[in-house]
């Protein structure tokens, strides 16, 4: 028997290359270097590698959030993306315009009026939906008021009452999938969501009736009628939303930041004084002064409070955050402090 025959009787079942039928002949197979070369004895070679190349934890959670993004917009037929010019839903749709970029953002965006919103953030989220050439639905809680399917509350805020005109939105537009800007580091309701929440035919979250969520896979099964809350910032904290926003170099409404105005005490809040929010017995008149303030989150003028402040820019907003150690809307939402269990009463109604 020839060598070259020995040869070919030999090679491993799989080779690709078939093997020379001449010592002479080369191949590619044969001539490539199958190993480094032994060292020499009592020498050390230490192999080049190239860096390992790993994600900061900011694009980490831009890369979760942008994966969110794109998923439910190729599972659902009619997202919609909640917007009311606030710091968080100013990150998720600067994260979808760059999930989908160049292409514009490929679904509307909605916003819930309560009509005692700040006018800076009003004016922010119109030239923002301007600049974006985007589509903005509005439900309005006046017109809830005006024709009498809505009662003004005793107590004069408006947030609690977002929920029926949100569910009418949903319903009337058909909406699936409604993308929300909610964090779990927020309120402990928010903190037993899924990143996908499956939502009732009444609008209505089950804490207990909510899918597993396992290696980033997300359930988007429903039946008609039927919706989805999709929570891409689900884990971002405070501080990495305003790092974000630093990196990124988003605009953001001015009172986010250090401005003079004109404020009252209420509960350990300071609410300022405007339209919608008026002292209500002599002692908070008698209080009434103008203070240095900022706005950590923005809601209804009459339950949202600013905190005294001299965070002019946005390095340093992030090492006032740092050095926080109570959340936004424990500090500051007095919507949240109606009842311990306030948010998630809501959440169960079908609120965000």
């Amino acid at each position: 028997m020839s060598a070259a025959t020995t040869r070919h009787q030999t090679a491993p079942t799989g080779a690709l290359d078939p093997l020379p039928t001449h010592p002479d002949e080369k191949s590619d197979a044969l001539t490539a270097p199958l190993a480094p070369p032994a060292s020499p004895a009592g020498t050390t070679v230490t192999a080049e590698r190239a860096p390992a190349y790993r994600l900061t934890q900011l694009e980490s959670l831009e890369s979760e959030a942008v994966h969110i993004i794109r998923e439910v917009v190729a599972e659902f037929e009619r997202p919609v993306l909640l917007f009311s010019g606030g710091k968080d839903s100013v990150v998720m749709l600067h994260l979808a315009a760059k999930a989908f970029w160049p292409a514009p953002v490929p679904f509307p965006l909605l916003h819930v009026d309560t009509g005692h919103n700040f006018p800076e953030v009003l004016e922010y989220r119109d030239t923002t939906v301007a600049r974006l050439g985007a589509r903005l639905e509005v439900a309005s809680v006046q017109d809830y008021l005006d024709d009498g399917r809505l009662l003004e509350r005793a107590d004069g805020t408006r947030n609690p009452l977002q929920t029926q005109p949100l569910l009418d939105a949903i319903t009337g537009h058909k909406f699936d999938a409604v993308f929300g800007g909610g964090r779990r580091d927020e309120e402990k309701a928010r903190a037993k969501e899924r990143v996908i929440s499956l939502r009732d035919e009444f609008g209505q979250w089950d804490p207990r009736n909510q899918r597993p969520e396992l290696w980033n896979l997300y359930n988007g099964r429903h039946r008609p009628g039927e919706h989805v809350r999709a929570f891409p910032l689900s884990n971002w904290t405070e501080l990495d939303i305003w790092r974000y926003i630093a990196a990124e170099k988003i605009d953001l409404p001015s009172l986010y930041y250090a401005h003079e105005r004109e404020v009252f005490e209420r509960d350990g809040m300071l609410l300022a004084v405007g339209p919608y929010s008026q002292p209500r017995n002599d002692a908070e008149a008698a209080n009434v002064r103008t203070e240095t303030v900022r706005y950590r989150t923005v809601g209804d003028m009459s339950c949202t409070g600013a905190v005294e402040s001299t965070s002019y820019t946005v390095d340093d907003v992030i090492t006032e955050v740092a050095a926080t150690r109570i959340t936004e809307r424990g500090a500051t939402r007095a919507d949240d402090r109606i009842s311990e269990a306030a948010m998630e009463d809501r959440k169960k109604e079908g609120y965000f």
